[in-house]
């Protein structure tokens, strides 16, 4: 693992000391200077970068051809920020008379930057929490344009065409496996280095237990904390056996924090 993948507490907003001397895996997509990276190391943690996926950019016609025609949709859904980039790189503002839905805070922020406004976002981030949302409203016959990953789990697009809306899925961009030093993180395993592991998608519990093997990820995560970010990532870890801390909100911060609250009181 290179220095860049390896950083140690930092002053300056954070704890005087590390509250745990075994560090925190990132699971997510980000550099060494990614926001919940700098947030645990703000926090006196130690971190370790084991990107499990990578997010790259999918076929362009598809979704090309789908934002031409945006104007013709009553609801546009979002549930991550990859969808929101590639969509408003495209579309700078959204049409008129076009509602815009989104699952989890960052996402919705991110659009918020991006100046559009936000009409729906469910009080808890997952797939499940939008469908209930939308259930309250009059969706029967609505064109509902979703742009998604390509491993998208089918529980927005069917939840959404049972409640009797017209659902065009895209793919936006694509989630592939990412190339991880697997004999250095089986090092760090062996050797019952790691204190705990964050998940901020289902994504990354999948592609990091095939990355690894199943049975180095049941190890790591015999020896480490898994803390997910929120129910449907719990569900993830749930279903290969291991039960996960849930983040105290489903944001990052959210999930640095627990995390740290969670080593300080085996500390």
């Amino acid at each position: 693992m290179s220095d860049a993948q390896t950083s140690g507490a930092q002053a300056g907003g954070g704890p005087a000391v590390t509250v745990e001397a075994k560090p925190v895996v990132v699971t997510r997509a980000e550099s060494a200077d990614g926001p919940l990276s700098t947030q645990l190391r703000g926090l006196g943690l130690s971190v370790l970068l084991w990107p499990a996926f990578s997010v790259a950019s999918a076929k362009q016609e598809p979704l090309e051809a789908a934002l031409k025609a945006i104007s013709q949709f009553d609801w546009i859904v979002f549930a991550s920020r990859h969808a929101v980039a590639a969509v408003t790189e495209r579309v700078t503002r959204p049409p008129k008379g076009l509602l815009v839905a989104a699952v989890g805070q960052a996402t919705a922020q991110v659009l918020r930057q991006r100046g559009w406004t936000v009409e729906l976002q469910p009080s808890e981030a997952n797939a499940a929490s939008l469908v209930a949302a939308f259930a309250a409203r009059p969706v029967r016959g609505a064109r509902v344009l979703f742009p998604a990953s390509s491993r998208a789990l089918p529980t927005i697009a069917t939840g959404l065409r049972q409640l009797g809306a017209e659902v065009m899925q895209v793919e936006a961009y694509r989630t592939e496996g990412a190339a991880l030093d697997v004999e250095e993180c089986r090092s760090w395993i062996a050797r019952d280095g790691i204190g705990a592991v964050t998940f901020a998608s289902p994504s990354a519990v999948i592609e990091l237990e095939q990355a690894l093997g199943r049975a180095d990820f049941e190890r790591l995560l015999q020896g480490a904390k898994a803390v997910a970010i929120g129910p449907t990532t719990a569900r993830e870890l749930l279903n290969r056996g291991c039960t996960a801390v849930m983040a105290e909100s489903a944001t990052l911060h959210g999930l640095a924090l627990t995390t740290y609250r969670l080593l300080q009181a085996r500390h």
